[in-house]
This record gives structure tokens, sequence and C-alpha cells, in this order.
């Protein structure tokens, strides 16, 4: 299926689905081997751009973006964002081994969790989206409440950004979460609205009126969200666990791009009453997984520091 085409509704989008799938397992890498080469670099003294683990797990995340962006155009968001359940689980599986890091029964619990709750969302998801073509996106962008949600998106990162990280980021891992969670409202949006724009500017006809200079603001803000995220959560794998990180990242991140998407891509309108309650109780099923694996990652801090007291 082409970047910027939609399943017809009532098709099940399997091509997007199956490059999903495979990014997330890539993406489930990017933390583990990011944090291995951040530990490498630290025990020997030099910055951790120099060490090659660091530097596969940034391959393996721009190629996890790229997998993303051709995933997030070949199907609605709210089916390709939850399968970043298999990239926790991958992560969480590949840390225990690579780092060491123990996942305790309650951490296991908490991923199965989250697991649960994306099967739920992903069985009940729509198949199609309200917003298909330019035209489309360039009225949902000109509605008052998509500019009002997207505006306060911004006032949030910009207090996060300039005063609570300074001040909270490295003792509290739900700062960093946060802001890249939010950052995803950006992200996926910028993704998807790129594949329906670039038919309009590098199509065989004319480029039509305003298609280029809206294409040049989402790649501008895809890029900008990117690198913002890539900086914190850098900063988050030099201080957290990368698989308490990346399990609490993922259901944060999820809930804001469901909320994004529903809003500017319409991708909900054509949900049943039953449907929409099963995606509701996905998102609680994820939420507390999220809260257990929180819990985990506050004991097992408070262990180790009792061991070296």
């Amino acid at each position: 299926m082409a970047a910027g085409s939609e399943p017809s509704s009532g098709s099940f989008p399997v091509s997007g689905v199956a490059i999903a799938v495979v990014s997330s397992f890539i993406n489930g890498s990017t933390f583990v081997l990011q944090k291995k080469g951040i530990l490498r670099s630290r025990d020997r003294g030099v910055s951790y751009l120099t060490d090659v683990f660091w530097w596969s797990g940034t391959l393996s995340m721009i190629v996890g973006q790229i997998g993303n962006f051709l995933a997030y155009n070949a199907a609605p968001a709210v089916v390709v964002t939850p399968l970043g359940a298999l990239g926790v689980l991958f992560g969480a599986v590949l840390g225990s081994r690579v780092l060491q890091e123990r996942l305790d029964r309650l951490g296991q619990l908490g991923c199965v969790l989250c697991c649960c709750g994306s099967v739920l969302l992903i069985i009940h998801a729509p198949e199609a989206q309200g917003v298909t073509t330019r035209l489309q996106l360039e009225a949902r962008l000109s509605d008052p409440v998509v500019v009002a949600y997207f505006l306060l998106l911004v006032l949030l990162l910009l207090v996060l950004v300039l005063r609570v990280a300074p001040a909270h980021g490295s003792s509290n891992m739900l700062v960093y979460v946060s802001i890249c969670s939010l950052l995803g409202g950006f992200t996926v949006p910028s993704s998807k609205g790129l594949g329906l724009v670039a038919p309009d500017v590098f199509g065989s006809g004319p480029v039509a009126s305003g298609a280029l200079p809206l294409f040049l603001c989402l790649l501008a803000t895809l890029a900008a969200s990117v690198l913002v995220q890539f900086f914190f959560i850098t900063r988050a794998l030099q201080s957290f666990s990368s698989h308490a990180f990346e399990a609490v990242y993922y259901a944060a991140f999820t809930c804001s791009v469901l909320a994004a998407s529903a809003l500017l891509f319409k991708e909900w309108t054509a949900l049943t009453a039953g449907a929409g309650a099963a995606l509701l109780a996905g998102l609680s099923t994820a939420c507390v997984g999220v809260a257990l694996l929180r819990v985990s990652q506050e004991a097992s801090v408070t262990q180790r520091k009792t061991k070296s007291e």
C-alpha cells in the first residue's frame, strides 16, 4: 500500500500492522542499546557519543521512526500506536539480558497488562479515518478546537522543558515521560499529515496552492519534535531503568497520540458505543500496567539505596 493512502472502510490494514510490528521490535531495542552505551562510556570515563552500542541504539531509533512513518500512513494511528506494546516486551526481555536489569513479578504483571490493553485497542480500533486528503487536513487544522488543543500542548511543553525538567527531571522519571509523550501529539499527526500532503507536492501535476508551505511546516514540526524527544530520552536513560522508562513512555505516548489523532483525523467517528467502551477498557488496563511498573521501579530503587547504605 502506498504511503499516504488509507485502507478502505471495512478492510483491516494488514500492511500497516505488519510494518508497525516490525518497527515495534526495532524500537524496543533502542532504549536498551542506548542505555548499554551510556553505562559503558560512564565506566570508561568517556562520552557516550564514542560508544558503538549508543550509536547502534540511535540507528535503531532512526530505522524505527522510518517504519513508524510508513505504518502511520498505511493505517489509522489508533491501530498502529498500541502495537508499541510489543516493543515494551522485547525491550524488557532484552534489558534483563543485556543490562542485567531485574524485572520482578510485579513488573512482569505490568507488562502483561500493558499488552492486554493493547490487544483490546487493536481489536476494537476503527479501520478507517475521517481525514484522507490535504484539503480535509487543512480544514481540520483551521478548526478552533484543534488550534486550542495544540496551543495547550505547546504551553505545557514549555513549562515542562524550561521549568520542571531542570529542577525535577533527574529525580522523577514522569517529567521526561511527559515531555516525550506530549511531543507524540505532534510527531504522529505530522507524519500522517506529510503522507496526505506529499502527493500534492511531488505528484506529476502542478503543485497545489498552499501544499508546499503546509508540507514544509509539517516537516519542520516532525523534525523538531523528534529531535527534542531524542534529547530527553537520552537524558532519561542516564538516570532511570530502560525497561521501566520504555513501558511508562509507551502507555503515556499512546494516550497522547490517540487523543491528537481523534481530534485531528477523526479516527473515532466510526466507533460504536460498545467498541468505544472496549477502547476505554483497553486504555485503563494499560494504565494499570503502567502503575504496576512504576511501583516495581520505585521498590527496586529503594532496595538498592538500602543495600548501599
